[in-house]
């Protein structure tokens, strides 16, 4: 072995062969020297590890031909389009609420055409990019006034550097939330220069936990949704109205977290525990923030709707520049918004709550669709069986939604390693995998995917 690794060209060396030069010449020589370090030292390891016996023609068009592969490899997109079939409608992993097509075309149009981003074509005076969505979000909401930036994170950020700088933020230690990343809210209250003031405890604050904590330095009571937990058992929150009338009267502003928010009620669809966000308005709470890509359906945004006075101290704070939202996310934010109005019907046009609503017996017709074409093309092992689905994006976890899933086996291959070859498939396809076999949950895969999972499936089996 160690006679034939000394066999194993120089970079150099393999630079100087024409085939090579010639790939050089249609890439560059950075990416066709990375390429050859790469191609080198797979030869070598497997080598070492007793797993290849014979070099390659270095100087042949075979290994030329890798070599460009290689480097094609390289500069193939990072973001890829994959068929998420995890049961998990807003799955953060897999870029959380698929857009409408609406929403696409309007991000299009922006995103190839100037645009009226901040310019009034009334008075052909500069405007404010927040108009484009303002009075939609107003009409949706009731709210007075109402900005979006980036996310709800910024969100929570720049309404408390706002109204809270230098002064107490207090809050329910039963709501101090952790969201995905490890991002916590105390963390963020810290960053905005508000000093943080618990009240109560996990499972029970009271109305006079609040009224306690408030002095001359109390700018914000604070309340959170837990949207990704709950606490079961001996429990007890103030109401938010109570919330909002000890604001009023102490002359503090009431905010409120929400995370994930919903324009519509949801319960007749089996989702009880998501507040409407006009009802939160409605109960007197100042502010609230809540996402764009999670049961709103839209694109990655944090929005905040309530008084118009505090909504006017966000908009000329300096913060706001960094935390802003592009044309594009615009864009797709006001088509999303303009689906819950006549004369659409936001349940048939947005695919989140698309999902959300489809009948169980729609999934189990996909479900079966899907495993009588691998029957057909000879992947005998699969089988329907009904499943759980979830909502994701840290929204309602205990409650889940009725689905059906495909579970397949094939010989000689276990259920890790197929999944990672549905990874690694030309369009990726993500399951999932529970009591050693492969699912896929039919609730969040489309009619369109099913002809690619069964292609996918076939030239994974080599049939």
């Amino acid at each position: 072995m160690a006679k034939i690794l000394r066999n194993l060209p120089q970079i150099q060396s393999l630079l100087e062969q024409p085939l090579i030069a010639e790939v050089a010449g249609r890439y560059t020589q950075a990416e066709t020297i990375e390429a050859l370090r790469v191609l080198v030292g797979d030869l070598r390891a497997g080598l070492i590890a007793q797993e290849t016996e014979t070099l390659p023609d270095f100087a042949g068009a075979a290994f030329a031909k890798a070599v460009a592969t290689q480097i094609d490899a390289t500069r193939a997109p990072c973001l890829r389009s994959v068929i998420n079939a995890t049961g998990i409608l807003i799955h953060t992993n897999l870029g959380r609420a698929r857009l409408a097509p609406a929403a696409v075309r309007a991000m299009q149009i922006a995103g190839t055409d100037p645009s009226n981003l901040e310019l009034k074509l009334d008075t052909g005076k500069r405007g404010s990019r927040h108009d484009h969505v303002e009075a939609l979000i107003c009409d949706l909401t009731g709210a007075e006034a109402a900005v979006a930036v980036n996310n709800c994170a910024a969100a929570v950020l720049l309404s408390l550097m706002a109204t809270a700088n230098g002064r107490a933020v207090v809050a329910s230690r039963g709501e101090l939330i952790e969201i995905g990343g490890s991002f916590r809210l105390p963390d963020v209250i810290a960053q905005s220069g508000a000093t943080l003031r618990e009240v109560g405890a996990t499972n029970k604050t009271r109305l006079a936990d609040y009224a306690n904590a408030i002095d001359t330095d109390t700018a914000v009571l604070l309340k959170s949704h837990t949207s990704n937990y709950k606490i079961v058992g001996f429990t007890f929150a103030p109401e938010r109205g109570d919330l909002a009338k000890l604001a009023k009267e102490q002359n503090v502003i009431l905010i409120e977290d929400l995370g994930s928010g919903v324009l519509i009620d949801l319960s007749p669809y089996g989702l009880k525990d998501e507040p409407v966000v006009a009802d939160i308005l409605k109960a007197g709470v100042d502010l609230v923030m809540f996402s764009g890509d999670k049961l709103l359906g839209g694109p990655q945004a944090g929005i905040i709707a309530g008084r118009r006075d505090i909504i006017g101290q966000l908009r000329s704070h300096p913060l706001m520049r960094a935390v802003r939202v592009d044309k594009l996310c615009l864009a797709a934010l006001e088509a999303t918004l303009r689906l819950y109005r006549a004369p659409y019907d936001p349940m048939a046009e947005i695919p989140v709550l698309q999902m959300l609503c489809e009948p169980a017996s729609g999934v189990n017709a996909r479900a079966t669709s899907l495993a009588d074409a691998l029957l057909k093309r000879g992947i005998k092992d699969v089988s329907v069986v009904p499943a759980a689905a979830f909502v994701g994006g840290g929204t309602l976890p205990e409650q889940d939604l009725e689905s059906f899933a495909v579970t397949i086996d094939l010989p000689a291959v276990n259920a890790r390693d197929l999944m990672s070859d549905l990874r690694g498939a030309e369009t990726p396809v993500i399951g999932r995998i529970e009591r050693e076999q492969v699912m896929l949950d039919m609730r969040t895969v489309r009619d369109g995917d099913l002809a690619t999972i069964v292609q996918t499936l076939a030239q994974i089996s080599g049939i």
